[in-house]
Protein backbone atom coordinates (compact mmCIF):
# COMPACT_ATOMS: atom_id res chain seq x y z
CA UNK A 1 0.00 0.00 0.00
CA UNK A 2 1.10 3.50 -0.94
CA UNK A 3 0.55 6.39 1.27
CA UNK A 4 -0.73 10.04 -0.65
CA UNK A 5 1.19 10.99 -3.73
CA UNK A 6 0.91 14.49 -5.21
CA UNK A 7 1.42 14.57 -9.24
CA UNK A 8 5.32 15.30 -10.14
CA UNK A 9 5.55 18.84 -10.54
CA UNK A 10 5.64 18.71 -14.46
CA UNK A 11 1.92 18.57 -13.77
CA UNK A 12 2.98 22.46 -13.65
CA UNK A 13 3.86 22.72 -17.20
CA UNK A 14 1.38 20.17 -18.81
CA UNK A 15 -1.55 22.27 -17.30
CA UNK A 16 -0.25 25.12 -18.45
CA UNK A 17 1.27 24.46 -22.19
CA UNK A 18 -2.59 22.94 -22.47
CA UNK A 19 -4.31 26.20 -21.42
CA UNK A 20 -2.13 27.80 -23.51
CA UNK A 21 -3.03 25.88 -26.42
CA UNK A 22 -6.49 26.16 -26.15
CA UNK A 23 -6.15 29.72 -25.23
CA UNK A 24 -3.68 31.19 -27.77
CA UNK A 25 -6.07 32.39 -30.69
CA UNK A 26 -7.87 34.30 -28.10
CA UNK A 27 -4.83 36.02 -27.38
CA UNK A 28 -3.92 36.44 -31.09
CA UNK A 29 -7.40 38.14 -32.54
CA UNK A 30 -7.30 40.52 -29.40
CA UNK A 31 -4.19 41.68 -29.06
CA UNK A 32 -2.54 41.27 -32.49
CA UNK A 33 -4.98 41.15 -35.27
CA UNK A 34 -7.10 43.89 -33.40
CA UNK A 35 -4.52 45.65 -32.09
CA UNK A 36 -5.25 49.35 -32.79
CA UNK A 37 -9.09 48.39 -31.93
CA UNK A 38 -10.69 50.93 -28.80
CA UNK A 39 -13.95 48.84 -28.96
CA UNK A 40 -15.66 48.58 -26.07
CA UNK A 41 -15.98 45.19 -26.32
CA UNK A 42 -12.16 44.54 -27.69
CA UNK A 43 -11.18 46.16 -24.99
CA UNK A 44 -13.33 44.63 -22.16
CA UNK A 45 -12.36 41.02 -23.32
CA UNK A 46 -8.70 41.57 -23.14
CA UNK A 47 -9.17 42.98 -19.22
CA UNK A 48 -11.76 39.62 -18.85
CA UNK A 49 -8.83 37.22 -20.67
CA UNK A 50 -6.25 38.46 -18.89
CA UNK A 51 -8.60 37.64 -15.54
CA UNK A 52 -9.15 34.90 -16.59
CA UNK A 53 -6.13 33.56 -17.57
CA UNK A 54 -4.75 34.73 -13.96
CA UNK A 55 -7.34 32.82 -12.43
CA UNK A 56 -6.46 29.36 -14.49
CA UNK A 57 -2.95 29.71 -13.70
CA UNK A 58 -3.49 29.82 -10.05
CA UNK A 59 -6.32 27.08 -10.53
CA UNK A 60 -3.58 24.90 -11.98
CA UNK A 61 -1.12 25.21 -9.02
CA UNK A 62 -3.95 24.59 -6.31
CA UNK A 63 -5.11 21.70 -7.93
CA UNK A 64 -1.35 20.51 -7.77
CA UNK A 65 -1.00 21.05 -4.43
CA UNK A 66 -4.28 19.43 -3.03
CA UNK A 67 -5.35 17.08 -5.84
CA UNK A 68 -3.78 13.49 -5.39
CA UNK A 69 -4.03 9.91 -5.03
CA UNK A 70 -3.61 6.22 -3.13
CA UNK A 71 -2.71 2.98 -4.44
CA UNK A 72 -3.59 0.07 -3.38
CA UNK A 73 -3.66 -3.90 -3.59
CA UNK A 74 -7.39 -3.74 -4.52
CA UNK A 75 -8.02 0.09 -4.82
CA UNK A 76 -7.55 3.63 -6.05
CA UNK A 77 -8.18 6.25 -4.16
CA UNK A 78 -8.20 10.05 -5.89
CA UNK A 79 -8.46 12.85 -3.73
CA UNK A 80 -9.80 15.90 -5.56
CA UNK A 81 -10.90 19.31 -5.25
CA UNK A 82 -9.60 22.78 -3.59
CA UNK A 83 -12.42 24.58 -2.17
CA UNK A 84 -14.67 21.07 -1.78
CA UNK A 85 -12.62 18.27 -0.86
CA UNK A 86 -13.83 14.73 -2.93
CA UNK A 87 -12.26 11.67 -1.97
CA UNK A 88 -13.14 8.95 -4.57
CA UNK A 89 -12.61 5.19 -4.41
CA UNK A 90 -12.14 2.87 -7.50
CA UNK A 91 -11.68 -0.99 -7.31
CA UNK A 92 -8.70 -2.30 -9.73
CA UNK A 93 -10.92 -5.36 -10.44
CA UNK A 94 -13.87 -2.82 -12.21
CA UNK A 95 -10.81 -1.08 -14.91
CA UNK A 96 -12.16 -2.05 -18.28
CA UNK A 97 -9.94 -0.33 -20.63
CA UNK A 98 -6.54 1.39 -20.22
CA UNK A 99 -5.22 4.59 -22.29
CA UNK A 100 -1.69 5.92 -21.83
CA UNK A 101 -0.66 8.81 -23.63
CA UNK A 102 2.55 10.78 -24.25
CA UNK A 103 2.77 13.82 -25.42
CA UNK A 104 5.91 15.97 -26.24
CA UNK A 105 5.41 18.18 -22.97
CA UNK A 106 5.82 14.80 -21.55
CA UNK A 107 8.38 13.00 -22.92
CA UNK A 108 10.39 16.30 -22.16
CA UNK A 109 9.99 15.07 -18.09
CA UNK A 110 10.19 11.46 -19.11
CA UNK A 111 6.89 11.21 -17.89
CA UNK A 112 3.34 10.10 -19.23
CA UNK A 113 -0.69 9.60 -18.84
CA UNK A 114 -2.66 7.31 -17.69
CA UNK A 115 -6.31 6.60 -18.03
CA UNK A 116 -8.50 4.09 -16.51
CA UNK A 117 -12.20 3.08 -17.93
CA UNK A 118 -14.03 1.35 -15.30
CA UNK A 119 -17.45 0.79 -16.96
CA UNK A 120 -19.06 3.57 -14.61
CA UNK A 121 -21.89 5.93 -16.04
CA UNK A 122 -20.85 9.88 -15.79
CA UNK A 123 -18.21 11.76 -14.63
CA UNK A 124 -16.65 9.13 -12.36
CA UNK A 125 -16.49 6.13 -14.78
CA UNK A 126 -12.53 7.33 -15.06
CA UNK A 127 -9.92 7.46 -12.88
CA UNK A 128 -7.46 9.87 -14.55
CA UNK A 129 -3.54 10.64 -13.86
CA UNK A 130 -2.74 13.38 -15.95
CA UNK A 131 0.88 13.09 -15.20
CA UNK A 132 2.62 10.12 -13.97
CA UNK A 133 6.27 8.20 -14.45
CA UNK A 134 6.39 5.31 -16.37
CA UNK A 135 7.48 3.24 -13.30
CA UNK A 136 4.41 4.15 -11.60
CA UNK A 137 2.47 3.62 -14.88
CA UNK A 138 3.91 -0.07 -14.96
CA UNK A 139 3.00 -0.46 -11.24
CA UNK A 140 -0.64 0.49 -11.05
CA UNK A 141 -0.87 -1.48 -14.71
CA UNK A 142 0.52 -5.12 -12.66
CA UNK A 143 -1.85 -4.49 -9.86
CA UNK A 144 -4.56 -4.27 -11.78
CA UNK A 145 -3.24 -7.40 -13.77
CA UNK A 146 -2.70 -9.26 -10.95
CA UNK A 147 -6.08 -8.68 -9.38
CA UNK A 148 -8.06 -9.26 -12.37
CA UNK A 149 -5.99 -12.88 -12.96
CA UNK A 150 -7.10 -13.74 -9.17
CA UNK A 151 -10.71 -12.90 -10.08
CA UNK A 152 -10.22 -15.19 -13.03
CA UNK A 153 -8.69 -17.77 -10.57
CA UNK A 154 -11.54 -17.65 -8.50
CA UNK A 155 -14.10 -18.14 -10.84
CA UNK A 156 -12.28 -20.76 -12.44
CA UNK A 157 -10.69 -19.25 -15.51
CA UNK A 158 -7.06 -19.20 -15.20
CA UNK A 159 -4.79 -17.51 -18.09
CA UNK A 160 -1.54 -19.31 -18.71
CA UNK A 161 1.91 -17.72 -19.51
CA UNK A 162 1.60 -18.92 -23.52
CA UNK A 163 -1.93 -17.45 -23.63
CA UNK A 164 -0.50 -14.10 -22.17
CA UNK A 165 1.96 -13.66 -25.43
CA UNK A 166 1.01 -10.87 -27.81
CA UNK A 167 0.40 -11.26 -31.61
CA UNK A 168 1.23 -8.30 -33.79
CA UNK A 169 -1.89 -7.84 -36.40
CA UNK A 170 -1.06 -4.96 -38.06
CA UNK A 171 1.78 -2.72 -38.27
CA UNK A 172 1.90 -0.02 -39.97
CA UNK A 173 4.12 0.93 -43.06
CA UNK A 174 5.42 4.05 -45.48
CA UNK A 175 2.48 2.60 -48.21
CA UNK A 176 -0.18 2.66 -45.46
CA UNK A 177 0.55 6.33 -44.23
CA UNK A 178 0.69 7.44 -47.77
CA UNK A 179 -2.59 5.85 -48.27
CA UNK A 180 -3.80 7.97 -45.17
CA UNK A 181 -2.63 11.03 -46.43
CA UNK A 182 -4.03 10.72 -49.80
CA UNK A 183 -7.62 9.41 -48.12
CA UNK A 184 -8.15 11.92 -45.48
CA UNK A 185 -7.26 14.64 -47.70
CA UNK A 186 -4.32 15.86 -45.70
CA UNK A 187 -2.38 17.49 -48.68
CA UNK A 188 -5.67 19.74 -49.56
CA UNK A 189 -4.54 21.09 -46.00
CA UNK A 190 -2.05 24.12 -47.07
CA UNK A 191 -4.70 26.09 -49.17
CA UNK A 192 -7.02 26.86 -46.92
CA UNK A 193 -4.17 27.94 -44.60
CA UNK A 194 -2.74 30.14 -47.56
CA UNK A 195 -6.11 32.09 -47.97
CA UNK A 196 -6.41 32.49 -44.62
CA UNK A 197 -3.05 33.40 -44.07
CA UNK A 198 -3.57 36.04 -46.84
CA UNK A 199 -7.22 37.29 -45.69
CA UNK A 200 -5.38 38.66 -42.09
CA UNK A 201 -1.64 40.09 -43.86
CA UNK A 202 -4.06 42.18 -46.33
CA UNK A 203 -5.83 43.71 -43.62
CA UNK A 204 -2.53 45.26 -42.20
CA UNK A 205 -0.02 45.82 -45.46
CA UNK A 206 -2.75 46.39 -48.16
CA UNK A 207 -2.01 43.83 -50.23
CA UNK A 208 -5.21 43.87 -52.58
CA UNK A 209 -3.65 46.44 -55.50
CA UNK A 210 -0.38 44.39 -55.87
CA UNK A 211 -2.47 41.12 -55.79
CA UNK A 212 -4.71 42.25 -58.67
CA UNK A 213 -1.83 42.97 -60.59
CA UNK A 214 0.10 39.71 -59.83
CA UNK A 215 -2.99 37.80 -60.20
CA UNK A 216 -3.28 39.75 -64.29
CA UNK A 217 0.10 38.80 -65.06
CA UNK A 218 -0.01 34.95 -63.79
CA UNK A 219 -3.12 35.18 -66.18
CA UNK A 220 -1.32 36.13 -69.05
CA UNK A 221 1.57 33.65 -67.96
CA UNK A 222 -0.46 30.50 -67.58
CA UNK A 223 2.23 28.13 -67.31
CA UNK A 224 3.82 29.95 -64.32
CA UNK A 225 0.11 29.69 -62.48
CA UNK A 226 0.43 25.72 -63.06
CA UNK A 227 4.13 25.53 -61.89
CA UNK A 228 3.16 27.39 -58.97
CA UNK A 229 0.27 25.49 -58.40
CA UNK A 230 2.21 22.01 -58.35
CA UNK A 231 4.76 23.58 -56.49
CA UNK A 232 1.74 24.24 -53.47
CA UNK A 233 0.25 20.95 -54.21
CA UNK A 234 4.08 19.08 -53.51
CA UNK A 235 4.60 21.20 -50.49
CA UNK A 236 0.98 20.51 -49.29
CA UNK A 237 1.71 16.95 -49.34
CA UNK A 238 4.50 16.32 -47.82
CA UNK A 239 2.72 18.10 -45.17
CA UNK A 240 0.07 16.36 -44.78
CA UNK A 241 2.37 13.04 -44.86
CA UNK A 242 4.03 14.71 -42.15
CA UNK A 243 1.08 14.94 -40.16
CA UNK A 244 -0.62 11.86 -40.96
CA UNK A 245 2.92 10.32 -39.62
CA UNK A 246 3.29 12.10 -36.72
CA UNK A 247 -0.78 10.88 -35.72
CA UNK A 248 -0.68 7.08 -37.28
CA UNK A 249 3.17 6.06 -37.25
CA UNK A 250 4.40 3.16 -35.35
CA UNK A 251 0.55 2.10 -35.23
CA UNK A 252 0.61 -1.39 -34.13
CA UNK A 253 -2.64 -3.71 -33.18
CA UNK A 254 -1.72 -6.50 -31.08
CA UNK A 255 -4.03 -9.20 -28.75
CA UNK A 256 -3.42 -11.48 -26.53
CA UNK A 257 -5.29 -14.07 -24.81
CA UNK A 258 -7.47 -11.13 -23.27
CA UNK A 259 -6.93 -7.88 -24.72
CA UNK A 260 -6.43 -6.09 -27.65
CA UNK A 261 -3.82 -3.64 -28.11
CA UNK A 262 -3.30 -0.59 -29.71
CA UNK A 263 -0.45 1.77 -29.51
CA UNK A 264 -0.09 4.69 -32.40
CA UNK A 265 1.79 7.85 -32.71
CA UNK A 266 5.20 9.91 -33.33
CA UNK A 267 4.87 13.09 -31.64
CA UNK A 268 2.15 12.11 -29.19
CA UNK A 269 2.47 7.91 -28.54
CA UNK A 270 -0.88 6.82 -27.62
CA UNK A 271 -1.33 3.16 -25.92
CA UNK A 272 -4.59 1.93 -25.51
CA UNK A 273 -5.81 -1.48 -24.06
CA UNK A 274 -8.89 -2.99 -24.32
CA UNK A 275 -10.62 -6.42 -22.71
CA UNK A 276 -11.92 -8.74 -25.52
CA UNK A 277 -14.89 -10.03 -23.17
CA UNK A 278 -15.59 -5.86 -22.74
CA UNK A 279 -16.72 -5.73 -26.79
CA UNK A 280 -20.10 -5.22 -26.93
CA UNK A 281 -20.14 -4.46 -30.85
CA UNK A 282 -17.78 -3.97 -34.14
CA UNK A 283 -18.51 -1.05 -36.00
CA UNK A 284 -16.95 -0.43 -40.07
CA UNK A 285 -17.30 2.96 -41.45
CA UNK A 286 -16.86 3.80 -45.08
CA UNK A 287 -17.04 7.17 -46.57
CA UNK A 288 -17.70 7.77 -49.87
CA UNK A 289 -13.90 8.19 -51.13
CA UNK A 290 -13.37 4.93 -48.67
CA UNK A 291 -15.53 2.95 -50.67
CA UNK A 292 -13.97 3.84 -54.08
CA UNK A 293 -10.46 3.08 -52.59
CA UNK A 294 -11.62 -0.36 -50.43
CA UNK A 295 -10.62 1.21 -47.41
CA UNK A 296 -12.64 1.44 -44.38
CA UNK A 297 -12.42 2.15 -40.45
CA UNK A 298 -12.83 -0.25 -37.46
CA UNK A 299 -14.36 0.91 -34.17
CA UNK A 300 -14.65 -1.68 -31.52
CA UNK A 301 -17.84 -0.32 -28.90
CA UNK A 302 -16.59 -1.14 -25.20
CA UNK A 303 -18.67 -1.70 -22.05
CA UNK A 304 -17.35 1.23 -19.63
CA UNK A 305 -15.54 3.50 -22.89
CA UNK A 306 -17.33 6.97 -23.52
CA UNK A 307 -18.19 6.70 -27.31
CA UNK A 308 -17.31 10.50 -27.26
CA UNK A 309 -13.55 10.30 -26.40
CA UNK A 310 -12.65 7.06 -27.60
CA UNK A 311 -13.34 7.89 -31.17
CA UNK A 312 -9.67 8.08 -31.54
CA UNK A 313 -8.30 5.20 -29.34
CA UNK A 314 -10.65 2.73 -29.19
CA UNK A 315 -10.57 2.59 -33.22
CA UNK A 316 -8.34 0.13 -35.27
CA UNK A 317 -6.41 2.14 -37.91
CA UNK A 318 -9.04 3.77 -39.82
CA UNK A 319 -7.42 3.21 -43.31
CA UNK A 320 -7.28 -0.54 -43.43
CA UNK A 321 -8.14 -2.30 -47.13
CA UNK A 322 -11.29 -3.77 -46.04
CA UNK A 323 -10.49 -7.26 -46.64
CA UNK A 324 -7.81 -7.10 -44.07
CA UNK A 325 -9.63 -5.28 -41.67
CA UNK A 326 -12.49 -8.24 -42.04
CA UNK A 327 -9.23 -10.44 -41.29
CA UNK A 328 -7.99 -8.52 -38.14
CA UNK A 329 -11.19 -8.84 -36.54
CA UNK A 330 -11.89 -12.51 -37.31
CA UNK A 331 -8.49 -13.16 -35.92
CA UNK A 332 -9.35 -10.85 -32.77
CA UNK A 333 -12.44 -11.33 -32.27
CA UNK A 334 -13.62 -14.95 -33.97
CA UNK A 335 -17.24 -14.33 -32.51
CA UNK A 336 -17.37 -11.50 -34.59
CA UNK A 337 -17.60 -12.72 -38.16
CA UNK A 338 -18.45 -9.70 -40.59
CA UNK A 339 -20.48 -11.25 -43.64
CA UNK A 340 -20.16 -9.72 -47.20
CA UNK A 341 -23.46 -10.52 -48.62
CA UNK A 342 -26.57 -9.26 -46.61
CA UNK A 343 -30.06 -8.76 -47.41
CA UNK A 344 -31.29 -5.88 -49.11
CA UNK A 345 -34.87 -4.27 -48.66
CA UNK A 346 -37.92 -5.01 -51.10
CA UNK A 347 -38.89 -1.96 -53.27
CA UNK A 348 -42.34 -0.99 -50.94
CA UNK A 349 -39.43 0.33 -48.04
CA UNK A 350 -37.95 3.03 -50.43
CA UNK A 351 -41.78 4.49 -50.71
CA UNK A 352 -41.97 4.28 -47.41
CA UNK A 353 -39.01 6.39 -46.71
CA UNK A 354 -39.83 9.24 -50.10
CA UNK A 355 -43.01 9.75 -48.20
CA UNK A 356 -41.73 10.80 -45.03
CA UNK A 357 -42.22 14.72 -43.74
CA UNK A 358 -39.02 16.58 -45.24
CA UNK A 359 -39.10 18.74 -42.24
CA UNK A 360 -35.65 20.95 -43.20
CA UNK A 361 -37.48 21.60 -46.24
CA UNK A 362 -40.75 22.51 -44.97
CA UNK A 363 -39.34 24.90 -42.15
CA UNK A 364 -36.70 26.10 -45.35
CA UNK A 365 -39.87 27.24 -47.32
CA UNK A 366 -41.66 28.96 -44.42
CA UNK A 367 -38.19 30.41 -43.15
CA UNK A 368 -37.66 32.24 -46.82
CA UNK A 369 -41.02 32.79 -47.36
CA UNK A 370 -41.42 35.32 -44.33
CA UNK A 371 -37.57 36.49 -44.63
CA UNK A 372 -36.36 36.01 -48.42
CA UNK A 373 -39.19 34.91 -50.60
CA UNK A 374 -36.34 36.07 -53.69
CA UNK A 375 -34.57 32.59 -51.99
CA UNK A 376 -37.18 30.30 -52.43
CA UNK A 377 -35.55 27.87 -55.00
CA UNK A 378 -32.95 27.00 -52.05
CA UNK A 379 -36.18 25.10 -50.63
CA UNK A 380 -36.34 23.21 -54.14
CA UNK A 381 -32.45 22.33 -54.14
CA UNK A 382 -32.83 21.63 -50.18
CA UNK A 383 -36.00 19.07 -51.40
CA UNK A 384 -33.44 17.22 -53.96
CA UNK A 385 -30.70 16.28 -52.07
CA UNK A 386 -32.78 15.30 -49.47
CA UNK A 387 -34.71 12.63 -52.53
CA UNK A 388 -31.18 11.59 -52.95
CA UNK A 389 -29.87 10.77 -50.06
CA UNK A 390 -32.63 9.25 -48.74
CA UNK A 391 -32.33 6.67 -51.90
CA UNK A 392 -28.85 6.03 -51.57
CA UNK A 393 -29.72 5.56 -47.85
CA UNK A 394 -31.91 2.66 -49.33
CA UNK A 395 -29.77 1.37 -51.65
CA UNK A 396 -26.74 0.58 -49.07
CA UNK A 397 -28.97 -0.27 -46.08
CA UNK A 398 -29.08 -3.92 -45.46
CA UNK A 399 -29.05 -6.57 -42.85
CA UNK A 400 -28.88 -10.29 -41.93
CA UNK A 401 -29.24 -12.29 -39.12
CA UNK A 402 -26.73 -15.63 -38.34
CA UNK A 403 -26.09 -17.46 -35.80
CA UNK A 404 -26.10 -15.36 -32.37
CA UNK A 405 -25.12 -12.16 -34.63
CA UNK A 406 -27.21 -9.45 -35.95
CA UNK A 407 -25.45 -7.12 -38.60
CA UNK A 408 -26.31 -4.26 -40.27
CA UNK A 409 -25.59 -1.72 -42.44
CA UNK A 410 -26.91 1.79 -43.33
CA UNK A 411 -25.59 5.47 -44.46
CA UNK A 412 -25.95 7.25 -47.42
CA UNK A 413 -22.76 9.32 -48.01
CA UNK A 414 -21.31 7.57 -45.07
CA UNK A 415 -22.13 3.79 -44.47
CA UNK A 416 -21.62 1.95 -41.22
CA UNK A 417 -21.18 -1.75 -40.71
CA UNK A 418 -22.74 -2.65 -37.36
CA UNK A 419 -22.35 -6.10 -35.89
CA UNK A 420 -23.54 -6.86 -31.98
CA UNK A 421 -23.84 -10.39 -30.21
CA UNK A 422 -27.73 -11.32 -29.28
CA UNK A 423 -25.94 -11.43 -25.54
CA UNK A 424 -24.18 -7.98 -25.72
CA UNK A 425 -28.13 -6.32 -26.60
CA UNK A 426 -29.53 -4.74 -23.64
CA UNK A 427 -32.49 -3.69 -24.99
CA UNK A 428 -34.66 -4.33 -27.99
CA UNK A 429 -37.83 -2.13 -29.23
CA UNK A 430 -39.63 -2.84 -32.43
CA UNK A 431 -42.03 0.59 -33.74
CA UNK A 432 -43.96 0.92 -36.50
CA UNK A 433 -46.12 4.50 -37.15
CA UNK A 434 -49.09 4.69 -39.33
CA UNK A 435 -46.88 5.23 -42.14
CA UNK A 436 -45.08 2.12 -41.55
CA UNK A 437 -48.23 -0.12 -40.92
CA UNK A 438 -49.54 1.23 -44.36
CA UNK A 439 -46.80 -0.30 -45.96
CA UNK A 440 -46.49 -3.39 -43.41
CA UNK A 441 -42.57 -2.50 -42.45
CA UNK A 442 -41.43 -1.33 -38.68
CA UNK A 443 -38.48 0.37 -37.48
CA UNK A 444 -36.60 -1.98 -35.13
CA UNK A 445 -34.20 -0.51 -32.47
CA UNK A 446 -31.93 -1.40 -29.84
CA UNK A 447 -29.23 -0.86 -27.45
CA UNK A 448 -26.03 -2.03 -26.40
CA UNK A 449 -23.74 -0.70 -23.17
CA UNK A 450 -21.38 2.06 -23.97
CA UNK A 451 -21.32 5.86 -22.24
CA UNK A 452 -23.53 7.14 -23.71
CA UNK A 453 -25.37 4.01 -24.48
CA UNK A 454 -25.16 3.45 -27.85
CA UNK A 455 -28.74 3.34 -30.26
CA UNK A 456 -28.98 1.07 -33.29
CA UNK A 457 -31.97 1.83 -35.88
CA UNK A 458 -33.12 0.04 -38.52
CA UNK A 459 -36.11 1.08 -40.87
CA UNK A 460 -37.41 -0.44 -43.46
CA UNK A 461 -37.58 -4.17 -41.87
CA UNK A 462 -41.21 -6.44 -42.19
CA UNK A 463 -43.32 -6.87 -39.72
CA UNK A 464 -42.85 -10.79 -39.67
CA UNK A 465 -38.96 -10.05 -39.51
CA UNK A 466 -39.24 -7.65 -36.96
CA UNK A 467 -41.50 -10.48 -34.97
CA UNK A 468 -38.88 -13.03 -35.67
CA UNK A 469 -35.70 -10.79 -34.73
CA UNK A 470 -38.32 -10.38 -31.41
CA UNK A 471 -37.70 -14.18 -30.64
CA UNK A 472 -34.60 -14.42 -31.48
CA UNK A 473 -33.66 -11.64 -28.99
CA UNK A 474 -36.00 -13.29 -26.52
CA UNK A 475 -33.95 -16.77 -26.68
CA UNK A 476 -30.93 -14.78 -25.04
CA UNK A 477 -30.77 -15.89 -21.81
CA UNK A 478 -31.52 -19.56 -22.85
CA UNK A 479 -28.79 -19.78 -25.29
CA UNK A 480 -26.46 -17.38 -23.32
Amino acid sequence: MSGLQRFHPAFLVVELVSFVKGIFFVYFFLFVLKAQSTSGWVVWGRYILIAWSVWAIVNIFLKWRFHGYEVTERTIVLHEGVWVKTKRTAGLDRVHNQTSNTTFVHKWFGLTSLKLETGTSGDHGEVEFPVITQEEKERILSLIGLQQRENRREEGDGLSDAEAVRTVRFQSKKKDLIRASFTSLSFLAIFPLLSAAYSNLAVFFNLEDGAEGAWDYLVLHWWMLIILFVIALLISSVIGYVRVYLKYGKFTISDDHDKIHIEKGVASVTHFSIQKRNVQAVVVEQSLLKRLLGLASVKLISAGSSELESEETSSLYPFLPKHEAYRIIQEMLPHYEIQEEMRLFPRHVLWAKLLRPYYVTILSIAGFLIFKPAFLWISAILFILAVILRVLDYAFTSYIRHGDLIQIRSGALTTETFVTHKRRIQQATVTHSWLQRRFGIATLSFTNRADPTHVSELYGVSRKEAGEFYDWYKQKSASS
